[in-house]
């Protein structure tokens, strides 16, 4: 929600493809014409503001042709919402742009590694990968896990051969905080729905600490009817749109850890929780609303964590805009946003080759590990050369066998990213 020259989910030759939870080598849907990269929508990704927002819309977007919020300062937009004032030639957001159809389409450029968005409220993931994209000016890009417009926090975000990757950062632990109002449920689990029940009471502090355990460890989740999961072929928020009610099933996830943190008055509780995929947080705040008798929905919600990603790798979006004027001044460098691409495969081991056997695995052919140096383990590893990564590979029956391929031609992270952008 990755390849090799041959089978690539990031070629634009391909129109379509599916991610898979079970293959971490699953592809990316996208448009070949927007190359703007949007996951399949993973169970418990998302919430349903995110989904309603985006009904109607097509599921890439393209910078040319669908309004998005710009991303130059409101300062210097004019009467027609476009610049004032123009920018040098070296501001990628205006290079190489050429007329085409009585339009101009800015050249694009190849762009290698991860910007962790800290999304304002407000936005949807797919707008914020659009905005992201165009920042960079880059040709691919996607982000690794949708994020309600109605939450704040991290949205990591893939360009280039990044987008390879996605999948291992999907699969990582997400960490929420997040606010229950109590007293209220609503249709979609969030302060966006219609309100469907309601009770004067309000659960204690001391009354909420002794549910906690029932939501921690392995639990069965009934995913809210506002959610993306697939019934006879169709979403359930499409159905729940049409005013059907569903059977969910439940389905099981994991909640690492789960406490109450504060309680700002009788009516707003809040938490924060560590879980694995597929966990809603949402589900969580009408399961607890219920089992108190007082029902409860999510009011505030912030994502600080994904897979590798915390708040310390976040990047306000007016920062990143800050950084692309300082970089059109040659002030600054936006590779200094910029995290490696390798930053997502932080939970797989790291295997050095040969310059030989890298130009052999370059062209996808197998190469033998031998040698006393020679790893006795199996399984999933990145491959390195001089230091630079080159591959994700399966070590298998004493063989080195490729399966994605890395090309990092183009601007690639800097060595260590600044804490001045």
């Amino acid at each position: 929600m990755i390849e090799s020259p041959a089978n690539s989910v990031i070629d634009s030759r391909n129109d379509e493809s599916n991610a898979s939870d079970e293959n971490k080598f699953a592809d990316v849907n996208h448009s070949a014409a927007a190359d703007v990269f949007v996951p399949s929508p993973p169970v418990g990704e998302g919430g349903a503001a995110e989904q309603r927002r985006e009904r109607g819309e097509p599921q890439t977007l393209s910078p040319d042709a669908t309004p998005l919020p710009d991303p130059l300062p409101q300062g210097e937009r004019g009467h027609d919402g476009h610049s004032q004032f123009p920018r040098g030639n070296n501001d990628p957001r205006h290079q190489g742009k050429r007329q085409q159809g009585g339009q101009f389409r800015r050249d694009k450029r190849d762009v290698h590694g991860w910007v962790v968005l800290d999304k304002p409220i407000g936005m949807t993931s797919t707008q914020a990968v659009a905005v992201v994209k165009r920042l960079f000016s880059a040709k691919r890009a996607g982000h690794a896990g949708t994020l309600d417009p109605l939450a704040s926090g991290g949205l990591p975000i893939a360009m280039g051969e990044a987008t390879k990757t996605v999948p291992f950062v999907m699969d990582g632990r997400k960490r929420y905080r997040f606010t229950v109002a109590w007293g209220e449920e609503r249709d979609t689990d969030d302060t966006e729905g219609k309100v469907t029940f309601t009770d004067p009471r309000r659960p204690t502090a001391e009354q909420i600490r002794a549910l906690l355990p029932q939501f921690t460890g392995n639990i069965e989740q009934t995913p809210p009817q506002y959610s993306a999961i697939k019934i006879a072929g169709e979403r359930a928020y499409d159905l729940a749109r049409d005013g059907e009610v569903v059977p969910l099933v439940p389905r099981p996830v994991v909640i690492h850890e789960f406490v109450l943190t504060e309680q700002q008055d009788d009516s707003h509780s809040v938490f924060e929780a560590e879980c694995g995929k597929g966990t809603y947080v949402r589900a969580l705040a009408r399961d607890m609303g219920r089992l108190l008798g007082c029902y409860g929905h999510i009011s505030a919600l912030r994502r600080t964590l994904v897979g590798p990603f915390a708040e310390a790798d976040m990047i306000p979006l007016e920062q990143l805009e800050a950084l692309c004027d300082r970089a059109a001044s040659g002030e600054g460098n936006l590779a200094d946003a910029l995290l490696p691409v390798e930053t997502a495969l932080d939970d797989i081991p790291a295997l050095a080759v040969t310059r030989a056997d890298a130009a052999r695995l370059h062209r996808g052919q197998a190469v033998l590990l031998r040698g006393r140096d020679a790893p006795d383990s199996s399984g999933t590893v990145y491959v390195t050369v001089a230091g630079r990564l080159l591959a994700l590979a399966e070590i298998a029956n004493g063989e080195l066998i490729p399966k994605r391929v890395f090309n990092l031609t183009g601007l690639v992270a800097s060595s260590a990213r600044k804490e001045s952008i």
